[in-house]
């Protein structure tokens, strides 16, 4: 796909391409466009910078409890605890482990699809890769919050704080941006496109 020269602007320096006329218009490339002066490319290593930059930090937590997990087995009194607790246990080191894996494969596919131009399938996978793994994070951290409850106090407490657990994570995780996001009348995310687009001159 070819790509035209832009116009010359004031003196010597040239305008900046716009993006496709081809293209419908969105008010997020637009406001790309005017304030940061991207190219659908450039948004496109912006975002997966920014979704690594996240993931980076979801993983370090994840995978220390993890390991913190995998290490409870071996602890003297761990044959004592219950069938529940120790369903329980099971429970939140598998959530905690697949929430480990989930959050490292953004890594995993960008190593397979190495120069293969994806990086619009990256970036949209990794999205979901992320979400998908903060779930799975909530979930382990309620596990988490709920066993020990249980051994220290009793069941009942340790219900409780787990059930105060997945509420304050979906209110601080999802409802609150949520809500920010229709205060603030930011309306829904666009898509990033399936292909990069070429800017191209308009005369």
């Amino acid at each position: 796909m070819s790509i035209g020269h832009a116009p010359a602007g004031d003196g010597n320096r040239p305008l900046r391409p716009r993006p496709e006329a081809t293209s419908p218009p969105h008010a997020d490339s637009e406001w790309n466009y005017r304030v940061r002066h991207e190219t659908p490319t450039q948004r496109l290593d912006r975002n997966w910078s920014h979704i690594l930059q996240e993931l980076r930090v979801v993983q370090t937590g994840m995978q220390i409890l993890t390991g913190f997990l995998l290490t409870l087995p071996f602890q003297q009194r761990f044959s004592v605890l219950q069938a529940f607790e120790k369903d329980l246990y099971l429970i939140t080191l598998a959530m905690s482990t697949a929430a480990t894996i989930v959050l490292v494969s953004p890594v995993a596919m960008h190593r397979l699809l190495f120069r293969r131009h994806a990086l619009p399938v990256l970036v949209e996978q990794g999205q979901r890769f992320a979400v998908t793994g903060l779930l799975l994070l909530g979930g382990a951290l309620t596990g988490v919050l709920t066993l020990t409850f249980d051994v220290v106090v009793n069941r009942t407490t340790g219900l409780i704080a787990g059930g105060c657990a997945v509420l304050l994570a979906i209110t601080v995780w999802c409802c609150y941006p949520l809500f920010l996001a229709r205060q603030l009348r930011l309306g829904r995310p666009e898509k990033q496109p399936d292909q990069p687009q070429h800017p191209s001159t308009q005369h």
